[in-house]
Parts: structure tokens; C-alpha cells; sequence
């Protein structure tokens, strides 16, 4: 039986996705509500930045993996134009599900696919842009997840991930106190579940850090990494190119 860790337990690697996936399922509703009150809206900040340095162009074909409740596939959407295609994939149907829904509301009809990252339903060299935004933390075999990326990226496409990762040192201290205090009430008061936000800053603690992420996509096959801190570390935006 091999392991993985969920939070900071060990579990057998079989059951670590029905765990992600019903922490998810979980608070799928109160998602966006929740972003916005535990970053005090700065993940709006983040995502922006990463549409930014994305640098879309009309006609381009655009793969947001856990693309949960749409508001970067949103935001790639507008960027590629009519001639674009943006396909809004996530493993979990619930998020899914509320971003589909979203999306709609917002007048835009996207390919939504429930899919697992491991192993992309896509052919190779097919996008110019991959994305995904505080989803691989929570993937068992990240190296697989990352390895499938760069299959599905055309030569010189570029690969962006957003995701949580290792502060600076002076804010170690209130960061945990407010990650291991502050977070879990706050999902128990507005999501009414305070285990799935306490393994939120689990899973941030056991992701891998800056420089070590970097490494790992360059041995997945990105002939370039670079990586841009924001918040004082809080969250990173790696991008990788595909050579």
C-alpha cells in the first residue's frame, strides 16, 4: 500500500481524492464567499496579476485546471475572444458545477469537463496556455499532474501556477496563528465546517516551497521556471515554458 499525506495525515494514495473531494463538495457554495473573507480580497489581486502575466491573445486555446468557480476561466474567456476557446475542467462535479453556473449567469457558455490533472483527456501540444490556481496542492502524484501539463502545452506554450506557498520569515509566526485559529472558526461560522479549512492550512504547510516547486517543473519538462511571490510569500505564481 503506498501513502500520501492529506494534511498531515497519512493516507493510503486510494483515498486521498474521495478526502479532497469531500472536503470540496463541501464547501463548494460558500467558496467565493470564503475566498474573499480569508484573504480580505486580496486572491482577486492575485488572480489578476496571473491573467496579466498569462498575455492572452484572441484566437488562443486556454486549459484552466481546477478551474472550481470560474473566475479565471472568466477572465481568460474575455481575453481570447470569440475565435479562443477557454475549457473549465476540475475534478470535483460540485465546483464544477457552481462555476458553470456562474459562468453562464455572466453570459459565457465554456466546455466544463470533470477531469483528473494525472491523466488530461487532451491531445498533446493542443493549448497555448495551461493554468491552475490553488488546485495542485491537492493532487496525489504532482509530478504526474505536472508531466501531463507539459504534454498538453504546445513548444513555447506556458504553464502558470498560482498556489499557496512558504511566507517570508518575519510573518511565519502571525501566519500560523492565523491559519491554525482563525481559518477553521471562520469556515465554521460561515460554511458551518471547520475540519475542511483546518486541512486547508495543512495541506499549504505540506506543499512543496518556492524553489522546490521550480525544481520539480523543471524535471516534469519546462525548459524554463521563474517564479513571482506575492503577499510576502503567502501565495506564489510560478510559470513555466514549454521548450
Amino acid at each position: 500500500m503506498s501513502t500520501t499525506h492529506f494534511g498531515f495525515q497519512s493516507v493510503d494514495e486510494r483515498e486521498k481524492a474521495q478526502r479532497v473531494r469531500g472536503v470540496f463538495d463541501s464547501v463548494a457554495s460558500k467558496y467565493d464567499v470564503m475566498n474573499d473573507l480569508m484573504s480580505g480580497g486580496l486572491h482577486r489581486a492575485w488572480k489578476a496579476y496571473t491573467v496579466m502575466v498569462a498575455n492572452l491573445r484572441e484566437g488562443q486555446q486556454v486549459l484552466d485546471i481546477a478551474g472550481g468557480t470560474g473566475d479565471l476561466s472568466l477572465a481568460f474567456a474575455r481575453k481570447v475572444g470569440p475565435t479562443g476557446r477557454v475549457v473549465h475542467t476540475d475534478i470535483n462535479e460540485a465546483m464544477l458545477r457552481t462555476g458553470r453556473d456562474r459562468l453562464i449567469d455572466a453570459g459565457v457558455v465554456l466546455p466544463t469537463l470533470v477531469c483528473d490533472a494525472e491523466a488530461l483527456p487532451f491531445p498533446d501540444a493542443h493549448f497555448d496556455l495551461v493554468s491552475v490556481a490553488f488546485g495542485l496542492r491537492n493532487m496525489t502524484h504532482k509530478d504526474r499532474a505536472l508531466a501531463e501539463m507539459c504534454r498538453v502545452l504546445k513548444p513555447g506554450g506556458k504553464l502558470l501556477v498560482l498556489e499557496f506557498s512558504k511566507v517570508a520569515r518575519p510573518l511565519e509566526k502571525v501566519y500560523d496563528w492565523y491559519s491554525f485559529n482563525v481559518l477553521p472558526r471562520l469556515g465554521q461560522l460561515v460554511a458551518g465546517d471547520a475540519s475542511s479549512y483546518r486541512y486547508l492550512a495543512e495541506s499549504i504547510r505540506m506543499h512543496p516551497d518556492q524553489e522546490s516547486l521550480k525544481s520539480l517543473m523543471q524535471q516534469s519538462g519546462f525548459g524554463h521556471v521563474d517564479y513571482h511571490n506575492m503577499t510576502g510569500g503567502v501565495v506564489a505564481l510560478h510559470v513555466g515554458i514549454k521548450c
